[in-house]
């Protein structure tokens, strides 16, 4: 069975020569790269989906694994002058908005974020230009953030909202509620035993370990649950998926 599931790391692998540049965005300019993508992804959905169980536990390893460098995917800071002053506050006052289809509106600081149940966890990240790293997570489990939200039954989808822009948009990203509710799904504030680089999402990233880089939000400012994607950005639930046409479901 696992033989008809289309390898993505392989798929990408076979392209890899072409001009790859710093920042997965970079892939814009490979129309042949994201054309081969889009193909391999669609079919690697469906598959997936049919024949894989998506409550399953990403792999995870020891600290002897973690990668000497954690490389950078995507934006490399926040945009504008509040997140610098954020930066140079250490995000003391930073807030995380939880909002949309819920009961119970929540506005968390990270000292919140810190006391909710925590998640450790050293696992690898596929970036869509085709290298990996491993490094060590900490950060909060976003299921119950979620229930103490409460969502309400229409709640289909969560969106992540970012201070970083891509030409001067910004960047959000979105899932659905079974990867939302995913034990290994968190919001990190930690990596390799330090706090989490600016480069690599500060103050909080989204980590969904079964997904491709690009669906892990970084400098997420504000999350909120909807019924559908159709009013999120173009409609198709992620920044590169409603521009370059990303697979919104990136599953690995």
């Amino acid at each position: 069975m696992a033989d008809i599931i289309i390898n993505r790391r392989a798929l990408i692998g076979s392209v890899a020569a072409l001009p790859f540049l710093s920042g997965c965005d970079a892939l814009n300019e490979a129309p042949a790269f994201r054309k081969i993508l889009s193909m391999g992804e669609v079919m690697n959905q469906h598959s997936q989906r049919a024949l894989t169980d998506r409550d399953a536990l990403a792999r995870e390893f020891t600290r002897a694994d973690l990668s000497p460098v954690f490389r950078v995917n995507g934006s490399r800071t926040g945009d504008g002058p509040a997140y610098s002053a954020h930066v140079a506050t250490g995000f003391r006052d930073w807030r995380i908005q939880v909002g949309g289809l819920v009961r119970r509106p929540l506005s968390l600081s990270m000292a919140d974020i810190r006391a909710v149940p925590q998640r450790t966890q050293i696992t690898r990240h596929d970036c869509v230009e085709g290298w990996s790293a491993i490094g060590e997570w900490q950060g909060a489990k976003l299921a119950p953030i979620l229930a103490a939200a409460q969502l309400l039954p229409g709640a289909r989808f969560i969106v992540f909202h970012c201070a970083d822009k891509i030409g001067g948009t910004a960047y959000y990203e979105s899932i659905d509620l079974t990867d939302a509710l995913h034990p290994q799904t968190i919001l990190a504030w930690r990596l390799n035993s330090g706090a989490l680089p600016i480069a690599n999402g500060a103050p909080l990233r989204l980590r969904i370990e079964r997904q491709l880089g690009y669906k892990h939000a970084k400098f997420i400012h504000s999350i909120e649950a909807v019924a559908s994607l159709d009013t999120i950005g173009k409609g198709k639930g992620g920044y590169w998926e409603d521009r370059i046409d990303y697979e919104w479901y990136a599953g690995i």
